[in-house]
């Protein structure tokens, strides 16, 4: 069954929890499609798990664009959701609005996500009247890392935490399908949940929320520059990766691999023929 955002909200109506992770390529996208995962963020976590930089800030529409693209290719029933790259929406509605067209046409994404809530509700509104869906993204939003000084929890008091409602709030107003709340106190995120009628995704925000999304790289022990509180690792293949580098190092270089099973042959005979 193909998921789209009515799959989402109707999801939330029947209390049936929603599995989402991110992907960045058409192999692992392909995997997680099999296994039944509900919907994936090509989401600008890239920069710093496949770019390797220190946050989200140097990524660029061109790099989600190429990025979700292959992410596509490997689709075929979970809803692709592309996010917007600082900058791509944040300068003016008009900006937003046509960054979030190429994103549908050029990167193949059936909705976006852009961080934000009161201040990006324009922007929100009129993308969803281009007829393209949105999903929000409040709390501990990666692309405001300076302003918080740092990646750090959000709502962890009463004036912060009735922000974050304010912003959930405004992002449901201004139309959005979804909403993704990050690093936030596990209440607010439930209250956020009863508040609103659309579809809340959390990650680092308890299990009061509608669903939940992970960077795959972490649940999987991909990446080891830091990992989250919030992260379950489910697999720890970065340690099998790295055993299998160095097995394959060895065997090449004591001319174990490839042995006759990975070559091909004509037979000396025909070789003699060549002197």
């Amino acid at each position: 069954m193909k998921n789209t955002v009515l799959t989402f909200r109707k999801a939330r109506q029947d209390g049936e929890r929603i599995a989402m992770l991110t992907a960045y390529d058409y192999s692992m996208a392909k995997l997680m499609d099999a296994a039944g995962i509900d919907g994936i963020l090509v989401g600008d976590s890239l920069g710093m798990v496949t770019l390797g930089y220190k946050n989200t800030l140097q990524v660029t529409m061109q790099d989600m664009i190429h990025h979700s693209r292959a992410v596509s290719r490997g689709v075929e029933s979970a809803l692709l959701v592309t996010d917007m790259p600082f900058m791509s929406y944040q300068t003016s509605v008009y900006d937003a609005v046509l960054n979030a067209g190429r994103l549908v046409q050029e990167g193949c994404a059936h909705a976006v996500k852009l961080e934000g809530g009161v201040e990006v509700a324009p922007q929100i509104r009129a993308i969803v009247k281009a007829s393209i869906p949105v999903m929000g993204h409040v709390g501990l939003t990666p692309q405001s890392v300076n302003a918080f000084g740092g990646f750090k929890a959000q709502g962890m008091n009463e004036e912060s935490a009735r922000k974050v409602l304010q912003a959930a709030e405004a992002v449901e107003e201004a139309g959005a399908f979804a909403v993704v709340l990050e690093c936030i106190p596990e209440e607010l995120a439930a209250l956020i949940t009863r508040t609103l009628s659309i579809p809340t995704i959390g990650i680092g925000a308890g299990k009061g929320c509608n669903g939940q999304i992970l960077v795959y790289h972490d649940m999987l022990g991909l990446f080891s520059d830091f990992r989250p509180k919030f992260v379950k690792c489910y697999a720890e293949l970065g340690g099998l990766m790295r055993e299998a580098f160095a097995a394959y190092r060895e065997e090449v270089r004591q001319g174990a691999f490839p042995g006759p099973e990975q070559s091909f042959s004509i037979g000396e005979e025909n070789i003699e023929k060549l002197y």
